[in-house]
C-alpha cells in the first residue's frame, strides 16, 4: 500500500476515534464552548508543528484565501453541525452520514467546475444513499433496544457532509500548490478559532456550566485525533495521492467506528449497520474512482 493510501486510512481511523471522544462530552459541554476549546487547541498544535517544519514559508496570498474559504465551510460551519450531530444522533450515525460528502463533492464539481458525471458515479451515489438508509433503518442491536436517530440529528449530519465537501473544494487547489499540511490546518483552524472566540462575546454563546479540567482534557484529546492528526493526514494524502483513492479510503470512518462503539458500549451493532456502512463506502469508491 502506498504512503498516501496509508495516510488516508489513518485519517479515517483518527476521525472515528475523535467522534467517539466527542460523544463522551454530551451533556457536559455546550456546543460552542466545545468548538472554542477544540479549535483553539488545534490551532496551537498545528501552528507549532508548522513553525517547526518551516511550512509558513510556502504560504502565499492565493493559498491563504483558498484556505480561508475552506475554513468557513469545512470548519466554522461543518464543525458546528458535526458536534451537534454527535450530540443529537451519536458518533456512529454522524460518521455514517459523513459518507454523503462524496456525492455532494461530485455534484459541486458538476455545478461549479464543469465536471461530467459518469454512469458508474451515478451508481455510486445510489449505493451511498442506499447504504445510509440501510444502516439507519430501525433494527434491534444484539443485546440492546432498537435505535432510530432523530430528524434533527440526520439533518445536522447531512449539513456536515455538505460543509465538508465545500471545504475540500476550496482546499484542494491550495494543497496541490504545495502547502504543507500542518500549515494548511493551522490557517483553517486558526481562522475558525478566532471566529468562535469572537462569538463568545455575545450572551447567547456563553456556557453557564462550571469549568472542569477533565472536560477540557477530553476536548483537547478529540481535537488532537480529529482536527490535528485526522485532517492533517487527509491534507497530506491529498497532496501526494490520487483524489479518488484518497477520498474513498478517508471515508472509511463509518466502518472504523463500529468496533469502537462495540467496545465502548458492549453492544454489537446490528448486521444492517455493518452492511449499510460497507455499501456506503463502496458507493464512495465508485463516485471517487469513476
Amino acid at each position: 500500500m502506498f504512503l498516501s493510501e496509508l495516510l488516508a486510512v489513518a485519517s479515517a481511523c483518527c476521525v472515528a476515534l475523535s467522534a467517539m471522544v466527542v460523544g463522551e462530552l454530551k451533556g457536559r459541554i455546550a456546543l460552542l464552548r466545545l468548538a472554542r476549546w477544540q479549535l483553539t487547541a488545534a490551532f496551537l498544535m498545528t501552528a507549532a508543528l508548522s513553525v517547526a517544519l518551516g511550512g509558513w514559508r510556502g504560504l502565499g496570498q492565493r493559498e491563504v484565501l483558498l484556505l480561508a474559504g475552506s475554513s468557513l465551510f469545512g470548519i466554522m460551519l461543518a464543525s458546528t453541525t458535526y458536534y451537534a450531530a454527535i450530540y443529537s444522533a451519536g458518533p456512529r450515525v454522524t460518521a455514517l452520514l459523513f459518507s454523503v460528502t462524496s456525492p455532494f463533492a461530485l455534484g459541486l464539481g458538476y455545478l461549479f467546475l464543469g465536471e461530467t458525471i459518469r454512469p458508474v458515479q451515478g451508481l455510486g451515489v445510489a449505493c451511498v444513499l442506499g447504504g445510509v438508509v440501510l444502516a439507519l433503518a430501525p433494527a434491534r442491536t444484539s443485546g440492546g433496544p432498537s435505535f432510530r436517530p432523530s430528524r434533527a440529528g440526520l439533518a445536522l449530519g447531512v449539513a456536515t457532509a455538505l460543509g465538508q465537501a465545500l471545504g475540500n473544494l476550496f482546499a484542494r487547489p491550495a494543497m496541490a500548490a504545495g502547502v504543507e499540511p500542518f500549515t494548511a490546518m493551522a490557517v483553517r483552524s486558526g481562522l475558525a478559532a478566532a471566529f468562535f472566540l469572537l462569538l463568545a462575546a455575545f450572551p447567547f454563546a456563553r456556557d453557564p456550566a462550571p469549568f472542569r479540567v477533565r472536560d477540557l482534557g477530553w476536548a483537547v484529546t478529540a481535537s488532537l485525533f480529529g482536527t490535528v492528526l485526522g485532517m492533517s493526514l487527509l491534507m497530506a494524502a491529498l497532496a501526494t495521492g490520487q483524489v479518488g483513492i484518497v477520498s474513498t479510503l478517508s471515508s472509511m470512518a463509518p466502518i472504523a467506528i463500529l468496533p469502537m462503539v462495540w467496545l465502548r458500549t458492549g453492544v454489537r451493532p446490528a448486521l444492517t449497520a455493518w452492511l449499510g456502512a460497507g455499501l456506503a463506502i463502496a458507493g464512495t469508491g465508485l463516485v471517487s474512482l469513476g
